[in-house]
């Protein structure tokens, strides 16, 4: 058990959101499948690793205060709905304790994301680039920001400081 809980811990989180980054980059989606498979891996984990109820219900609880607080911004159309289920999921991971400096971190790389694409989108763009469908839809004044790199980013700069990646765990 402790060789599948190390495998999880190590390999799976640190997937999803390399996936959901690379993802919302190519396509400016990010599937459903990737926040279950994270609310999933995190529930095997915490019941491999032990992990008492009460923590279990506050990790629950960073995860639903996040989504709800996204879900207020996917109805601004702020973000999308895929970010709004990413940041839930990786606040699930993180709990209360490292969600303070997971938000700001995405806020700070989001913000440097958006300026970066506004400067970008500004700029004429190559042409040996404009062969790649990807970057023109980046290029494309008045498109959107891929805001899961940002979320994604935060979550693996803040996720060894875990409880997960402790010796302890």
């Amino acid at each position: 058990m402790i060789m599948i809980a190390d495998a999880i811990r190590l390999t799976l989180f640190p997937a999803m959101m390399a996936l959901a980054a690379s993802s919302d980059l190519l396509t400016m989606t990010i599937s459903n499948r990737l926040s279950l498979i994270l609310l999933g891996g995190f529930f095997v984990l915490a019941a491999i690793t032990g992990m008492s109820p009460t923590d279990m219900l506050l990790h629950l609880s960073a995860g639903c205060v996040v989504l709800i607080a996204a879900f207020g911004l996917f109805a601004r159309g702020i973000i999308g709905g895929g970010d709004a289920k990413l940041a839930a999921a990786a606040a699930l991971w993180l709990g209360f304790d490292h969600l303070l400096p997971y938000l700001i971190l995405a806020s700070l790389l989001g913000g440097a994301l958006s300026v970066g694409l506004i400067w970008f989108r500004m700029t004429p763009m190559p042409e040996w680039l404009a062969r790649h469908a990807w970057i023109e839809r980046l290029h494309q004044k008045g498109g959107g920001v891929p805001y899961g790199v940002a979320l994604a980013a935060a979550a693996l700069a803040v996720y060894p400081d875990t409880a997960w990646m402790t010796p302890a765990a």
